[in-house]
């Protein structure tokens, strides 16, 4: 089966009535419905789609030197910068870069309308993050008029046109192999990977594809002469369990193209998080504290983008030594509230930082999450908490309205004179 890339149609020759030359052709292409969608380069596109003096620079959205890159465009990937590099990292291979911090408030609003999008074709979208989801098109033929492969290809063509962003699209019988297709032609790719073929792709492609392993992951594959996926299918499943226990036998199963994942639409986010690196290493702990609520913000804020409250709270610290060190805490109830996510996180930021020792990085973090209709109610003796959502309720209309700028607090200016 042939489709042309630019209006869907299906192909008889190598050249669209429509004038599209270019195709996607599979053997298996109208039995397939599991796809990953995933916006290429996110961040770094919105930000010269939207300001198109930085079109002919490599564009790097992060923070600032001592930071990490978030995410980086593909100029600047050529250079070898990547996402989670040191920031002074990325300048020494890329000094002309033009460096974004980033408008979160902004990328969120855009998954959004994409998510929308993607959701008008089938309503078994897995969101992932703010920029990619799985989708399963079962049994949306006779609704569309079309293949998913058709619809994804109008999807994918109809993103471009509404809100000129890229994205790449995986289509598979199963999730891993859905993903693992969409990062093989980037960007505004479209690759598949069929049953046929399965086997023989998986064969050579190194153990870091197989989903939940990570680099250490991969070093303890590596040890016992496991290297390619194909190495841990001549294993079998006996020696895989022997080694690894169930983690062996799952990773063997995916070693067979063996996924029995579904797309789950009410798949939950495991957490909510937002962290910093200094430029000069922090050892006071009202310094701290001032870093520490501009990120107590964004958590917020990224809550309440999604509609969702954490009943437990993560404070994460890393010292000059790079030793990363993670305070827990069950929250009384569920909170979407910049202030009592900073309440929080300052009790046990002030049981870490008595002055002996310097951090280099502070994060902050919720999990554990529900429905924000339920959040923050307090109790009859508390009557500080509603005024409190009510006001955060109305901060966060302004700065929708008019920019993060519309409201700021004290603290916040502080921290943004100071950096």
């Amino acid at each position: 089966m042939k489709l042309c890339r630019a209006c869907a149609r299906e192909l008889a020759g190598v050249r669209c009535v429509c004038g599209g030359e270019q195709m996607l052709a599979h053997a298996e292409l109208a039995a397939l419905a599991i796809a990953h969608l995933d916006c290429d380069a996110f961040y770094a596109s919105i930000e010269k789609r939207d300001d198109p003096s930085l079109e002919p620079y490599p564009v790097i959205v992060g923070g600032g030197r001592r930071g990490v890159v978030s995410t980086c465009c593909y100029l600047a990937r050529t250079y070898g910068v990547r996402s989670a590099m040191p920031m002074f990292k990325a300048l020494k291979l890329c000094p002309h870069a033009k460096v974004i911090r980033g408008d979160m408030r902004k990328y969120v609003e855009e998954g959004r309308l994409i998510r929308a999008m993607m959701e008008a074709l089938t309503p078994q979208v897995e969101p992932l993050s703010i920029d990619e989801a799985f989708m399963d098109l079962s049994g949306t033929e006779a609704l569309h008029g079309a293949s998913p492969a058709q619809s994804l290809i109008k999807l994918q063509n109809a993103i471009w046109e509404a809100r000129r962003l890229t994205v790449s699209i995986g289509l598979s019988f199963n999730k891993f192999l859905a993903k693992t297709a969409s990062d093989l032609d980037k960007p505004r790719g479209f690759s598949v990977i069929g049953r046929g073929e399965a086997l023989a792709f998986l064969e050579t492609r190194p153990v870091a594809t197989l989903p939940g392993v990570g680099p250490a992951g991969a070093t303890a594959l590596e040890r016992n002469g496991l290297r390619r996926i194909g190495d841990i299918r001549a294993a079998g499943p006996q020696r895989m369990r022997a080694l690894y226990g169930d983690w062996g036998a799952h990773l063997f199963a995916l070693s067979m193209a063996d996924d029995p994942r579904r797309v789950d639409p009410h798949g939950e986010r495991k957490s909510i998080s937002a962290e910093t690196t200094f430029f000069e290493d922090v050892r006071e702990l009202e310094a701290l504290e001032d870093i520490l609520w501009p990120l107590c913000e964004k958590v917020a804020a990224r809550c309440r983008a999604s509609d969702t409250a954490g009943l437990t709270l993560t404070l994460k610290l890393k010292d000059a030594r790079f030793k990363t060190v993670t305070r827990r805490r069950q929250l009384p109830e569920p909170t979407l509230l910049a202030a009592r996510i900073f309440a929080h996180a300052r009790e046990l930021l002030a049981a870490e930082a008595d002055g002996r020792v310097k951090y280099r990085l502070i994060g902050v973090g919720l999990s554990d999450f529900s429905d924000a209709a339920g959040a923050d109610k307090g109790d009859m003796l508390d009557a500080e908490t509603p005024k409190r959502a009510a006001a955060e309720a109305a901060i966060a209309k302004a700065r929708s309205k008019f920019g993060r700028g519309a409201v700021q607090t004290g603290r916040a200016l502080k921290t943004e004179r100071e950096e």
